[in-house]
């Protein structure tokens, strides 16, 4: 799925915290946020897309996951966090090459149409990483290492990225043709910022075959590049994105315009972003993939990028005027997103409250990012409980509704869903700062329960509030209205 992901290290983050996010661009997919119990997790699984079957371990975690509403195409996890505070995003859908495919093609990916299709071979993707992984890690380098096992003996029918994370690191993982992988460990003091586009721009193979302290591959990936004669750098310097990326023209209008516009909010000064003098423009192939940032970043920052639309730049759709840049490139808050969430794992909390999974329905520029406990059994029906039919009674509806009104009448409602979204991530966190102190001075914390319903009732009322005020806007819009005065 087309996607946009953002990876904060701890020393680059306004608390300490490990913060991994992303958008799930599907194509406008009904999503819900619950809780999987160890009960519940299967202990065969079969993919829906590509019917492989596999056995599972007996002994999964709970975690939280985002699946899709609708179980016909499979699950779809998106991301979550299990019971050891290990986080899972999973995937950014990323690109490769022919030079790459020719060595080692992807299986052949199955048409759900069906009659269509050919014979499906198998592999595992997107639709089944989260539940047949982030059950069954205790860290984030654990969960490369199992997901790159799986990929060498099922293979994958995509070209994806998967970030993990615990409360002192984050990995982040992307996948090489059909079978091979390579996965690097982001420095703390760094963010990542990774379009639908292959991202690591650095890689050592020396650590990688050895201690293994930063970086984790395919055992044959050394000699895989070799052999295919992938190595494209004239600087002795192995550049995975130049061998096992693209550049292509349609990566100049989808891809690269959102790390250059990701790069210039949090690097304004120290890199120049515009101008006929610039280090990177929009089209630029080699935007780097992590940066150091001017300051440390915070969790409404994170919210704020993965919702932009190129604002104060010629390119944003909202525009005044009929510049002929206007809309010119891909956003990185779609109208498609069925959910994002920032996945917040808390290092200096006690384990029982580290991890904070801050979600998000529907269209992020008009959205809202409302906090909540992870380590629970069960998610209140405002966030778990949705279901195919519109209702706005549930976060995911009453998102929907809210974006797809504002939007068509984007210059009055603005104001109103800007209001919306500093009310929740106040009161959210307004409300996570007086349980975090509640619990650890009572040491009670079954009140995650109790935190969460709070937060989500918060939610609705805003919600309701707001959804009122954009559909006041769109009625007072409507092209049927008439007074006796207009004549």
């Amino acid at each position: 799925m087309p996607c946009t992901t953002i990876l904060v290290g701890k020393k680059a983050s306004f608390d300490g915290s490990t913060m991994i996010a992303r958008n799930d661009d599907g194509f406008f997919d009904e999503k819900r946020l619950t809780v999987v119990l160890p009960k519940d997790q299967p202990r065969t699984y079969k993919s829906k897309l590509s019917r492989v079957t596999l056995t599972l371990p007996e002994d999964p975690l709970r975690y939280t996951v985002t699946p899709s509403v609708d179980p016909s195409n499979g699950i779809w996890g998106a991301g979550g966090i299990n019971a050891e505070n290990v986080a899972m995003t999973a995937t950014e859908t990323i690109t490769t090459n022919s030079r790459v495919q020719a060595a080692d093609p992807l299986l052949r990916s199955p048409d759900k149409a069906g009659p269509r299709g050919k014979a499906i071979t198998g592999g595992l993707g997107e639709e089944d990483f989260v539940t047949v992984v982030l059950p069954y890690i205790h860290s984030a380098r654990e969960g490369v290492l199992r997901l790159g096992s799986l990929l060498e003996e099922y293979g994958t029918y995509e070209s994806n990225g998967i970030a993990f994370s615990d409360a002192e690191e984050i990995w982040w993982m992307e996948t090489i043709g059909g079978h091979h992988w390579i996965a690097c460990r982001v420095p703390d003091d760094r963010y990542v910022i990774m379009p639908n586009q292959f991202g690591m721009d650095h890689f050592d193979f020396e650590d990688a075959l050895g201690k293994q302290e930063r970086y984790l591959c395919s055992a044959d990936l050394l000699d895989f590049v070799r052999d295919n004669h992938l190595d494209l750098n004239l600087d002795g310097r192995f550049s995975p994105r130049l061998a096992f990326g693209s550049h292509d023209d349609s990566d100049h209008v989808y891809n690269t315009p959102r790390a250059w516009f990701m790069g210039r909010y949090f690097n304004p000064r120290t890199v120049r972003w515009d101008g006929p003098n610039a280090d990177y423009t929009p089209e630029s192939d080699d935007i780097p993939w992590s940066f150091v940032p001017e300051h440390k970043i915070t969790v409404n920052e994170v919210k704020y990028i993965l919702s932009s639309y190129f604002q104060g730049t010629p390119y944003n759709p909202y525009a005044r005027g009929d510049s002929p840049l206007k809309g010119k490139y891909r956003p990185i808050g779609i109208s498609r997103t069925g959910v994002m969430a920032i996945l917040q794992i808390r290092g200096s909390m006690p384990k029982e409250i580290a991890a904070l999974e801050w979600i998000c329905f529907g269209a992020n520029p008009f959205n809202a990012a409302l906090p909540v406990y992870a380590n629970t059994d069960a998610m209140p029906g405002y966030l778990s409980k949705v279901t195919m039919d519109v209702d706005s009674d549930t976060f995911y509806w009453a998102s929907r509704l809210i974006g797809a009104m504002a939007d068509a009448n984007y210059a009055a409602c603005i104001q109103h869903i800007e209001r919306y979204q500093a009310a929740i991530a106040a009161n959210g966190s307004r409300l996570v700062h007086e349980y975090d102190k509640m619990m650890m001075e009572s040491q009670n914390y079954s009140l995650i329960a109790e935190a969460n319903r709070k937060l989500c009732a918060m939610a609705r009322t805003e919600a309701t509030a707001t959804l009122g005020k954009v559909l006041r806007e769109g009625s007072l819009a409507m092209k049927c209205g008439y007074k006796r005065a207009d004549n």
